[in-house]
């Protein structure tokens, strides 16, 4: 399964020792997990993270030990992260194992990162605490929304039109928003086949993008494709936001403030989305250029 995983094309990867494998296995994921990401990166995977067990589980500490000596981790993934307690005592180990790595961004022209953190929101106790959660280390990476077991703490009903995800998925988004955390990653969508669960899988993509998710986590690899198409912004995206950014310069340069297009007003608002747009398509390597030629005499209305 490990070597398997070298063959995808995904922004990230994370390799689990917390709910697939059982207590006297443990030890010896930790070890397979070490070894393999002590391999040369796979071409096509972005990031390698690792999932450790709960804090409170007492195993975090033996998993970090092994994993953190690993030559190609880039993240921990803390599952069940309920408060801030959580990431200070990742941070910490962290700190220890690796001293040099962690400081690495301080250091001017480095080319090495820090381990990031992503922590998973799987409960109402850190629902309410997301602020401080979300400030907790100069490590964290994003927010991860762990939906099976928040319907668990919370004994909700699962539904197909998941309104009783709502309040929480919003609240996700906005946190990671709101202290500028760059990854922020929706609920699994646990049908993967047939045509019936990549519809399933189309529709909650494009619901978790309209509310301000930038990724979703997949469990398996079919559910990859259709998972990066749905968050990468579309043709018709990309053209309106290229006509959007050509004309705003034109407007610029003939101080107009506001103006429109296709009817519609275009303001700051409106051209920092359009400006968002064009560089997530840059991301996910679409290029741009034949909308550019297209729309180049595009003017303000």
């Amino acid at each position: 399964m490990l070597e398997k995983s070298r063959n995808l094309n995904v922004d990230c990867v994370a390799y689990d020792l917390e709910d697939s494998v059982t207590v006297s296995e443990k030890a010896k994921a930790r070890t397979n997990i070490r070894r393999f990401l002590d391999q040369p990166r796979a071409n096509g995977v972005n990031e390698n993270a690792v999932r450790i067990n709960s804090i409170d589980s007492g195993l975090a500490l033996d998993d970090l030990t092994a994993v953190l000596q690993a030559r190609n981790l880039d993240t921990i993934v803390i599952p069940k992260a309920d408060s801030a307690s959580d990431i200070h005592f990742v941070t910490d180990v962290t700190r220890h194992a690796l001293p040099m790595r962690q400081q690495m961004d301080s250091l001017e022209n480095s080319h090495v990162h820090p381990v990031r953190l992503l922590a998973l929101i799987e409960s109402a106790k850190a629902l309410s605490d997301l602020p401080a959660i979300c400030r907790a280390s100069p490590y964290m990476s994003g927010l991860i929304f762990g939906a099976e077991d928040f319907a668990l703490d919370l004994s909700l009903t699962r539904t197909p039109a998941m309104t009783e995800m709502s309040y929480a998925r919003s609240a996700i988004s906005t946190a990671c928003r709101a202290f500028n955390l760059p990854s922020t990653i929706d609920l699994v969508c646990t049908a993967y086949k047939g045509s019936d669960a990549q519809e399933k899988l189309e529709e909650e993509c494009l619901g978790g993008k309209g509310m301000g998710f930038n990724g979703k986590q997949c469990i398996h690899p079919s559910q990859v494709e259709v998972t990066q198409k749905a968050f990468s912004p579309s043709q018709t995206e990309i053209d309106w936001a290229v006509r959007v950014v050509i004309a705003t310069e034109k407007a610029d340069r003939h101080g107009r403030g506001a103006w429109t297009l296709d009817g519609q007003m275009i303001d700051k608002p409106v051209v920092g989305k359009a400006k968002s747009i064009v560089s997530r398509a840059q991301a996910c390597n679409i290029s741009i250029e034949a909308s550019v030629e297209t729309w180049r005499h595009q003017e303000p209305e």
